[in-house]
Order: structure tokens, then sequence, then C-alpha cells
């Protein structure tokens, strides 16, 4: 069964303008640069649509990672889909929705299910380990976004 983890955040912005950052490689690379993220995309665009598939590579615990995802939903700008096809997980699947709430401000939610690998090891791994991790950076992901959505807002 895979862990289920959730991220909420309220960001003065509107929904098209968080909605594009979150798709933006270069934004998701600058978000996570203390693993030394960086992001491949075979189409060349730094902007993902659907069907895009982007090979992130990074340090996470001290490892090199490297995982391949495929966007595979795309509702400009209510949400959009990603899942592994290839990487170290067993199958990870992460939504992103976008809510507007009125008054210029997006609930965004972020919500990834993911499943190790190795059965019983494995779940024992990401729920003492990997759940904690996993849901830190998408924090620190959603905070960046949110930093830039609304300075962006600012300079309208």
């Amino acid at each position: 069964m895979p862990a289920v983890i959730e991220v909420v955040s309220l960001i003065h912005a509107a929904p098209t303008t968080v909605f594009d950052l979150e798709l933006d490689v270069d934004v998701h690379a600058d978000s996570l640069a203390g693993s030394r993220e960086t992001a491949t995309i075979a189409s060349g665009r730094r902007h993902l649509t659907l069907g895009d598939e982007v090979t992130f590579r990074a340090r996470h615990f001290g490892l090199p990672w490297q995982m391949t995802s495929r966007i595979t939903g795309y509702e400009r700008p209510q949400s959009f889909v990603d899942e592994q096809t290839r990487g170290p997980f067993h199958t990870m699947r992460h939504e992103h929705h976008f809510e507007d709430v009125g008054d210029g401000r997006t609930r965004m939610i972020d919500r990834m299910s993911v499943r190790a690998p190795f059965g019983p090891l494995g779940a024992f791994a990401t729920k003492a380990l990997l759940t904690p991790y996993l849901r830190r950076l998408l924090t620190r992901r959603a905070d960046h976004i949110k930093r830039l959505a609304e300075s962006a807002n600012l300079d309208q």
C-alpha cells in the first residue's frame, strides 16, 4: 500500500501563475538547490505539458538519485499529474491541484503517493524515512513557489 503525503499552501496569486511556475523545470531545480537537483527534458522546452518526460538528478540521503517522470494528466490551470516511469520507487504518483479561493488567492495541494521497492523492508523505510523526507521536500518546494508567485503578483 502506498504512503500518501499531502501539503496544502495558500498563495496570494492567480491559479494560472502558480500552475505555470509548478511546470517550469528551472523553478523546480531552483526550489531543490540544496540537493543539487537538475532536470533534463527530451523536448528541450522548459515548461512541461501533457506527455512530456523529465529526468531529475539529485543527491538525497548523501547518494545520487535519478528519476524520470511523465506528465500523465493536464488541465490548466486546475491540475496536473506526474508519474515515475523509471527511478527509485516501486510507484510514485504526484497530483498537483490549484483551487481559486477568491481575492486573487490559490489553494495549492500537492498529493504524492509513493511506494518503495523491497516489500516489507521498503514499507518500513517508506514510513520511517521516506515519507518525512518527501514531506519536507514538498513543503520546501511549495514555499519556493509561494515566494515566486507572490513576488510576481506584486510586480503586476
